[in-house]
């Protein structure tokens, strides 16, 4: 009888062995999904990640990394706030936008993406033809303007801009929407007066030749943490050491893009992505590009006096402790790793 007792007391133990072994498979199977969002391709690294996920360690093991695209930024806090996206692209202005229009309170600025303005580096230009009658920006008044999206960093800069000079939407001048690779036909057509050059449309070569900048952002607003990484902490509570491991595996990746010795075979990647040839793609990762931080730091100087920039224009009421809505743990642990 104890022999029989025995038998099945070994059998039970190895079936709830092969239950946890069975468990452990599944959950090592079974990576968190991360969805990460874009608006331009190659400036935005979301949508850089995939071509060197070779030099990852931990992507399809403890996370899955997914690049969605959005025409500007505005509608990734939408996508956030229904938790169908996991990591928002989003521009200084949109991060008040996010917390106090759209209740997302739990929003935390994670990483940076990357800075416009910084000493030695490319800022947005705003171009206007050769052949119109606009000299300065006092001109502009009576026309219109080309915006990507309504509250997007780069709208936010151009009317915080044109509001110095006195000029005010809908009062002075109209704006109307449209995408980035189609500004410069846009005001070739004589459909709007003034268009937002972003890299890497900016160096579009006819544009160049036809318009003029009449100013740059760094001109208009200074310094501006542009783009930052932000994720609600629900979801960063739940996975932190998976979004350590991602953090980990962004690093190597954007510092690959960042050496000046891979700088061929970025070209390829990036002429692949964009359809312009690999020999006009000499600034992308340069100082003639915005700048990326190589650790992932934001700006958070330049952070704040930009979010209080969206403020005032009206875009969003009360203040914002960003303290509270900054969580850098994740990357400067990933960073750590890396040394």
């Amino acid at each position: 009888m104890s022999t029989i007792k025995l038998a099945i007391g070994i059998g039970i133990v190895g079936v709830v062995a092969l239950a946890l072994a069975g468990g452990l498979c599944a959950a090592q199977a079974d990576p968190i999904k991360i969805r990460g969002s874009y608006v331009v391709p190659v400036a935005n690294w979301a949508s850089l990640l995939a071509e060197k996920k070779d030099l990852t360690k931990h992507w399809g093991t403890s996370y899955d990394f997914e690049a969605v695209r959005y025409q500007g930024t505005p509608p990734m806090i939408t996508a956030m706030a229904v938790n169908e996206l996991e990591i928002g692209d989003l521009a200084y202005s949109t991060l008040g936008l996010a917390v106090q229009n759209a209740g997302l309170d739990d929003l935390q600025v994670i990483a940076d993406e990357f800075q416009d303005g910084a000493p030695g580096y490319y800022s947005d230009e705003f171009f206007v033809r050769k052949d119109s009658d606009i000299n300065k920006i006092e001109d502009l008044k009576g026309k219109v303007i080309a915006t990507n999206a309504t509250g997007s960093g780069v709208d936010i800069a151009m009317k915080a801009t044109l509001h110095k000079h006195g000029l005010d939407d809908k009062r002075d001048y109209t704006t109307i929407e449209g995408p980035f690779p189609a500004m410069a036909a846009m005001l070739a057509e004589k459909k709007v007066d003034l268009i937002p050059g972003v890299l890497p449309f900016s160096l579009n070569p006819t544009l160049r030749q036809n318009s003029n900048v009449l100013f740059t952002q760094k001109e208009g607003i200074g310094r501006t943490q542009m783009i930052i990484w932000t994720a609600r902490k629900s979801f960063i509570d739940k996975n932190r050491a998976a979004m350590v491991d991602f953090m980990e595996d962004v690093l190597r990746i954007e510092r690959w893009y960042l050496d000046p010795k891979n700088h061929d075979e970025v070209a390829a990647i990036a002429s692949k992505m964009l359809k312009v040839p690999p020999e006009r793609l000499g600034w992308l990762f340069t100082k003639q590009d915005y700048y990326r931080d190589p650790d992932g730091k934001p700006d958070m100087n330049a952070l704040k006096s930009n979010v209080d920039i969206t403020r005032e224009l009206g875009f969003f009421s009360g203040t914002i402790d960003l303290s509270k809505h900054t969580d850098l743990s994740l990357v400067e642990e990933a960073a750590k790793r890396l040394k």
